[in-house]
């Protein structure tokens, strides 16, 4: 039974049925089929307890957006403690939080000038797009094949045509696609001369993190700076200390015209979300600053949240642990890779983000489900299903990276068992 107040189940089922018909069918249904009876109930740090209190391990994190782990007591505090002054506020006026908040930020982010906040990271990305195109005076987006940015009115143009075809959102004109570490396909789709920006994840995330070839992106913002486009980093998955420094693109050499990010500023307690731009895009703050309006983006409570989550990144113990459980990981995959080196193939690692390959067309889904079934949640990736995102949280101890590896060997059996059945 779950009973919060306002609301009680008396089991989980009927939760589920309450979904199906009121919320996503699809969606119920789909996890439903794929092994996955997961109804959240209580959630503390990095693990989850299911509506029946079965315990999971996080390392899906909802994207990051659970870089902390969930309702991190000293988020939930700062969060309580906002709450006795602050409210959403209004967007019309400055205010001390999204005033702090933006400091934070453009201190925190070289060769940025201004901050505007969303409260997603899909609107963040709108808020990209449109400053490149009032900088640029030019309308065309480049971004890769089966990359993703959101959903949002401009930003589902620019990602994968599963998500943009259903709802007659592509727009082939104007959003153009190139292959991922393909320098040749950039410059062909730049050389036009009307691109206004290249938008691109530092690690395409939901692509399964393919890594970027030695120098790529150094050469796609070469090729920007070359033919007169902006170059747009979405930091959404890969920013906030992910990959081993603040930014993701910090750790390749490059230098973004404009900057996205959500997802884990918002501590997973409070939306919001923001893009970060240079002098140049964010002329428009000068010119009509109520050009883009916002009625929840940079709400002060999620502003709160969002300094302090800036303030905890970058503690030294912090930087530190992100770097011992990246190489923890490192190693102990190694190890995965040698025990189970018939199914398990590669993986794709920077920070704290890995993609593991399987040697099977949909061997992650089948992995996914394992680890389920022994206690880690872990989830496959959307536009490539032989690739599992492992995403380890930037607090884990080391005891919980151990528990962790041990649970993923116990549940290798499993995936070869489920493999077999499905015929692979």
């Amino acid at each position: 039974m779950f009973d919060y107040g306002h609301f009680r189940f008396d089991s989980k089922q009927e939760c589920l049925d309450t979904a199906i018909r009121y919320w996503n069918p699809d969606k119920t249904l789909f996890w439903q089929k794929a092994g996955i009876d997961l109804v959240i109930g209580r959630r503390e740090g990095y693990c989850l307890y299911d509506m029946d209190g079965r315990r999971l391990i996080d390392l899906h994190l909802n994207g990051g957006t659970f870089n902390f782990g969930h309702r991190h007591p000293e988020l939930v505090e700062t969060l309580k403690g906002a709450l006795d002054y602050f409210d959403i506020g209004n967007h019309w006026f400055p205010s001390v939080a999204r005033a702090a908040l933006s400091e934070a930020l453009i201190k925190a982010t070289p060769g940025m000038k201004y901050a505007v906040f969303g409260a997603g990271g899909a609107e963040a990305v709108d808020i990209a797009i449109k400053s490149a195109r009032y900088a640029t005076k030019r309308r065309k987006i480049v971004s890769i094949i089966k990359g993703y940015h959101g959903h949002g009115g401009l930003s589902v143009a620019t990602g994968d045509e599963r998500f943009s075809k259903i709802f007659l959102a592509d727009q082939p004109e104007t959003f153009l696609h190139v292959p991922f570490n393909d320098v040749d396909a950039m410059e062909r789709a730049l050389k036009s001369g009307d691109i206004a920006a290249v938008i691109m994840e530092t690690i395409p995330a939901t692509y399964g993190f393919p890594m970027p070839k030695e120098g790529y992106l150094a050469a796609c913002k070469t090729l920007c700076e070359k033919y007169g486009a902006m170059y747009i980093a979405d930091e959404v998955q890969t920013g906030l200390m992910r990959c081993g420094a603040l930014w993701g693109w910090q750790t390749y050499g490059i230098q973004p015209d404009i900057m996205v990010t959500a997802k884990g500023l918002s501590g997973g307690l409070y939306p919001i979300s923001a893009c970060l731009v240079n002098e140049r895009a964010g002329g428009w703050l000068n010119e009509d600053g109520a050009a883009h309006i916002s009625t929840s983006g940079g709400a002060e409570l999620g502003c709160v949240v969002g300094h302090k989550v800036m303030e905890i990144l970058q503690r030294p113990e912090v930087i530190a642990n992100v770097h011992a459980v990246s190489a923890f990981f490192r190693d102990s995959m190694a190890e995965m890779m040698r025990r189970h080196g018939d199914i398990f193939s590669g993986v794709r690692q920077r920070g704290v983000i890995l993609g593991l390959e399987f040697n099977h067309p949909e061997g992650a889904v089948f992995v996914s489900r394992a680890l389920y079934e022994h206690g880690v949640w872990a989830i496959f990736s959307s536009l490539d299903k032989r690739v599992l995102q492992w995403k380890p949280g930037v607090l884990l101890s080391h005891d919980m990276c151990e528990e962790i590896m041990d649970r993923f060997d116990a549940a290798m059996p499993r995936a070869r068992q489920l493999l077999r059945e499905a015929g692979r």
